[in-house]
């Protein structure tokens, strides 16, 4: 934790948090599927990496069509598959590559080191504010099952995080700026569009983001304080 982090902020900010890969276990069970997908796929040409490469541009095209979700993802395994292999797309492949994507859904939730208690001690002091992107019925569900969604004053689930995004979640519940961070694990999605909107941002690295959501830090692009600590349950330290 830099020194900057170790000064404690006051009470009664806004805390807008993000839940996959944040709150709870995600991308691991997509990279099983990926795993899985690639072995049925068995390309004699082309190396995982480069299937895997072939995927995430077939998943850019597709997240901008069908937004996020298992039934979007499911959509750019049969696409990716029907690009690279010689064999046709047989519907009893395509039920099999599809069952890759909705294997996902089968796992429990796992939820990360530390998260329920450190909820439970941040609510005492802050405003907290669940906001996560993705399919509405998918994340709604998570969020219920979780057993957290009694810590949040509100859930806010949206197709896009970008800085438009926190601005209207902003004005919709009245938050100051100058008090209002966005804590999660994405680059792309939860700190670099939070500064530009104006807000602070506390970056809560995961092992096994996403590669779609991988990028640089930038705090250069806004006035807020960009913190970052190693695990969630450091937050209680910072705030």
């Amino acid at each position: 934790m830099s020194a900057e982090a170790r000064r404690k902020v006051t009470a009664g900010q806004y805390l807008l948090i993000d839940a996959d890969d944040t709150l709870w276990e995600n991308n691991i069970y997509f990279e099983r599927a990926i795993a899985n997908f690639i072995s049925f796929l068995n390309h004699h040409e082309f190396t995982p990496d480069q299937v895997r490469e072939a995927l995430y541009d077939v998943e850019r095209e597709n997240i901008r069509r069908h937004g996020y979700g298992i039934d979007s993802f499911a959509l750019a395994l049969v696409r990716c598959f029907e690009h690279l292999s010689v064999e046709p797309l047989t519907p009893a492949l395509h039920d099999t590559i599809r069952g890759f994507a909705y294997a996902i859904a089968e796992h429990p939730m796992e939820i990360l080191p530390d998260v329920p208690e450190t909820l439970a001690d941040l609510a005492k002091r802050h405003r907290l504010i669940l906001v996560t992107k993705g399919n509405i019925t998918e994340q709604s569900g998570k969020v219920e099952r979780s057993g957290l969604k009694e810590y949040f004053t509100a859930v806010e689930v949206v197709a896009e995080k970008d800085a438009a995004t926190y601005t209207g979640v902003v004005e919709k519940y009245g938050l100051p700026r100058e008090s209002t961070w966005m804590i999660g694990n994405s680059p792309k999605s939860d700190i670099n569009p939070a500064l530009e909107a104006g807000l602070h941002a506390v970056f809560v690295p995961h092992h096994n983001t996403w590669m779609l959501e991988r990028d640089d830090l930038r705090p250069e692009i806004g006035d807020g304080r960009l913190l970052q600590v190693e695990s969630f349950g450091r937050l209680r330290e910072v705030f």
